[in-house]
């Protein structure tokens, strides 16, 4: 299976832009799966809810979505890719999966970071997992990455790549992911942006690039630099994911006691 991601530096507002940009990009990946940064059509430095709302689109219907699915289709490849979305009143920090047969379903943010608290609401949709044939896909959003528990929820729910479209400015996460990976055995994709944003007076933010493709075994296949543009695509074999033996006398998931976990 040929996995990959697409770091860059997305313009603010610049929706039609970023869209163009993609899929000019994409138009040259031969891959079964590609992983876009959170938020990658819109950018991501909100001053408030209500530039949020403007911004902000319904899903599936909205043209982001549609642009996507005809990429999919046309391409014959699978995309994860993150947006705000609207329904009603409210706005998520979402992820949508898409593929050649169409829209595949939408992951809302479970763990919003900073200011994201003012412009967003926290999801609802829980931690799922889709059956795309080759293999089943996970998706959790940038901070999430920051709880052991969402990782550990899409590995119980039989992920076998972890889907993570981020926009990172703490320098934890490239280096964590492969202990995520190591202690559920799955893969993961992280999708970050380069760039930064100070909009409306803000704090700068910095965004640290070094996207990663992570084996279920903790090493770092690729990772791309903090600061350049890049398409990466590798090769991996998904069945790696559900091996949960780590010897002849433990096995991951099975050896895990629950009932001692509560709190």
């Amino acid at each position: 299976m040929r996995v990959g991601f697409y770091q860059f530096d997305p313009q603010f507002g610049e929706v039609t832009k970023n869209l163009e940009m993609v899929t000019a990009k994409l138009e040259q990946a031969h891959a079964d799966l590609i992983v876009l940064p959170e938020l990658f059509a819109s950018g991501y430095q909100f001053l408030s809810h209500e530039e949020t709302q403007q911004l902000a689109e319904p899903v599936p219907d909205g043209p982001t979505v549609r642009r996507l699915v005809d990429l999919a289709k046309r391409r014959r490849m699978h995309l994860v890719a993150g947006l705000p979305e609207r329904s009603g009143p409210r706005c998520y920090n979402s992820a949508v999966l898409v593929g050649p047969s169409g829209f595949l379903g939408c992951y809302r943010k479970t763990h919003l970071f900073y200011e994201e608290t003012q412009c967003f609401t926290p999801g609802d949709s829980g931690f799922l997992v889709w059956d795309i044939g080759s293999a089943k896909i996970g998706i959790m959003i940038c901070f999430d990455w920051y709880y052991p528990e969402a990782a550990r929820t899409l590995a119980m729910r039989g992920a076998d790549i972890i889907c993570h479209p981020s926009n990172l400015v703490l320098p934890n996460c490239p280096d964590s992911m492969p202990v995520r990976c190591l202690e559920n055995r799955v893969f993961a994709v992280t999708c970050n942006r380069i760039g930064s944003e100070a909009r409306g007076g803000k704090e700068r933010l910095t965004y640290i690039g070094q996207s990663e493709v992570v084996t279920p075994k903790g090493v770092i296949q690729h990772r791309a630099s903090r600061d350049q543009e890049e398409l990466a695509i590798v090769e991996i074999e998904p069945a790696q994911a559900r091996n949960k033996s780590l010897n002849r006398y433990n096995d991951l998931l099975r050896d895990r006691r629950a009932s001692l976990y509560k709190m």
